[in-house]
Order: C-alpha cells, then structure tokens, then sequence
C-alpha cells in the first residue's frame, strides 16, 4: 500500500513546485488522462489492501486505459462528437468504485 500512496504524494508535491500551463486544445485529453491516473492509483490502493497487487497490472492498466482514453478523444474531435464525456464518466464511477472498496475494507478492520 505504501508505493502507490508514496507515488501519489510525491506527484502532489511535484506538481506544487512545477507548475504546468495546458493549452486549450489539449483540456479534454488531459483532464481524461487525469481521471485515467487516478483510477489507477485508487485501483492500485485497493489491490495493495486486498493483498493482490501487481506491478505489471498496474502499469499495463495504467498504459493500456490511457492509450484507450486518448484514442476515445481523438476519434470524438475528429467526428465533431464529445466521445470523452463517456472516458470521463466510465474513470469516474470506477474511482468512487475503488474509493467505496476501500472504505468499507478500512472501516471492516476499524
């Protein structure tokens, strides 16, 4: 539980010191690839409570959802469709999923 913890920390930090400017073109893109991350790190979180987390899940989830994500929202942009309302909502329910699994194993063991 302390590497994903520890990585998301570290990234808050990071990104404090280090700010980034985003160029309107690139808003949709990141804000999905911003929900694709977290999604990840909750997944990763709750993995690591249940005692089966794996690097290479991890990753190649982490990998796998973004390429997916930013695929979804160049095919929207080139159609004229906003195909990354459903990126954003699909990354959304899955993080309050994770965050429900990791509050009921936490308040389980309370």
């Amino acid at each position: 539980m302390a590497k994903p913890l520890l990585g998301l920390i570290f990234g808050i930090i990071a990104g404090s010191f280090f700010p980034l400017d985003i160029m309107g073109a690139y808003t949709k893109l990141f804000s999905v690839v911003l929900l694709v991350a977290l999604d990840s790190v909750f997944g990763g979180l709750r993995a690591s409570v249940n005692k089966n987390f794996s690097d290479m899940v991890f990753i190649s989830g982490f990998l796998t959802n973004a390429l997916f994500a930013a695929f979804l929202v160049f095919v929207g942009d080139r159609l004229g469709i906003d195909l990354y309302y459903v990126a954003l909502l699909v990354f959304g329910f899955r993080i309050f999923k994770n965050l429900a699994g990791l509050r009921r194993h936490f308040l389980k063991n309370f």
